[in-house]
């Protein structure tokens, strides 16, 4: 069935009116009257729903059923990436999304080639939740990753977290499989430099501010490539995948 975010309250034998997206993805999609689709709200499990009205521009679907179905890992995991070139944000968010991620802090670092106005900022954040939505239908999940506004990874390497900050260097002893192996569960936030790298100073603030440094091995990913390798190996080690 088709899958579709509906950000509204949802119940049983409940009439929603779908989103002006979810109802131009219908009719892009050729669906009828009383084909079944599956809707999720973000707030745990998922329903099925029968369309019960299709117009030019809107439609309405019927709650049939409740599933209590989560696919989310049995871990939180947010993902700090320092903003890369060109479209490579939205295919980090895209896949990070299907490999489980909760959470994106997008990072201003002092390689970053990107600069992002505020009125850039608030677009791109716009664009990112969108791909943030569609990732989520297609991927299964219920729930919503958190994205936050880009900040100086500066000023957000100093400020607290609840989740074990990890970041990712070539220079580190130990590798994140390794260190996984010996490590039961745990929210953690994935720190990920621009394409090149994070500075020696920006590694140091790091380190000097509580994060742990972890080696991804012999080889340097690219920065699309390096939090989503880390992600499969946090899920390989501690279940989800």
């Amino acid at each position: 069935m088709p899958r579709f975010h509906c950000p509204q309250p949802l119940a049983i034998g409940q009439i929603v009116s779908l989103p002006d997206a979810v109802a131009h993805h219908i009719q892009v999609l050729r669906l009828a009257q009383g084909d079944l689709i599956t809707l999720f709200n973000g707030e745990g499990g998922e329903y099925t729903a029968a369309l019960s009205e299709i117009g030019r521009r809107s439609a309405s679907a019927e709650i049939k059923a409740h599933t209590p179905r989560e696919v989310e890992l049995p871990f939180a995991v947010t993902l700090a990436q320092a903003l890369p070139e060109g479209s490579k944000m939205d295919w980090i968010i895209e896949k990070a999304i299907e490999l489980g991620v909760s959470g994106f802090q997008p990072l201003a670092a002092q390689r970053c080639v990107v600069r992002l106005s505020a009125e850039r900022a608030e677009k791109k954040l716009e664009h990112w939740r969108g791909i943030i939505v569609s990732a989520s239908e297609q991927s299964g999940r219920n729930r919503l990753a958190k994205l936050a506004p880009p900040q100086e990874y500066k000023n957000w390497i100093t400020q607290q977290d609840l989740h074990r900050r990890i970041i990712l260097t070539p220079r580190a002893g130990q590798s994140l499989a390794d260190w996984a192996r010996h490590q039961p569960p745990q929210a953690v936030t994935l720190v990920i430099g621009p394409e090149g790298g994070l500075n020696d100073q920006e590694e140091e603030a790091a380190i000097r501010h509580g994060a742990l440094p972890l080696a991804m091995g012999p080889r340097i990913l690219r920065t699309e490539t390096a939090g989503l390798s880390a992600l499969a190996i946090l899920a390989a080690a501690w279940g989800g995948m």
